[in-house]
């Protein structure tokens, strides 16, 4: 049950990390192809919210909540589905943390600028 609920965990952070990188690359793509819902402004306000989360995370040395609470329920050598192996392979590297913050505060930094680019539309009634 502590390996399932892990892999919901997991599953759950995936998304998150889908919707923060996949958002940009949404919003730049679907400024060039003209789709609205990337100017919304609830959506884009809720991605630059996302990274600078992470980001601030990040420069504080705070460890993702989402990880901490799946490795307390993996315990050490627990074993993970067959798909959680993969995603947890996807997500985690083993690199040095000052890269992952320069990366997470970069991305923020071009979140950011992308708001302003492509800035998102103001509601008509």
């Amino acid at each position: 049950m502590r390996a399932l609920a892990a892999d919901l965990i997991l599953v759950v952070h995936f998304a998150f990390v889908s919707l923060v990188v996949g958002g940009l690359a949404a919003t730049w793509i679907g400024a060039a192809l003209h789709w609205r819902w990337v100017r919304n402004l609830w959506f884009r306000v809720a991605h630059l919210a996302a990274i600078c989360f992470v980001a601030g995370e990040a420069l504080l040395g705070v460890m993702c909540p989402l990880t901490v609470w799946e490795d307390a329920l993996r315990g050490s050598g627990a074993q993970t589905a067959f798909i959680a192996r993969w995603v947890h392979r996807v997500m985690f590297y083993d690199l040095p943390e000052w890269v992952f913050t320069a990366a997470y505060v970069l991305f923020a930094a071009a979140v950011a600028a992308t708001l302003w680019l492509v800035p998102p539309e103001r509601r008509r009634r």
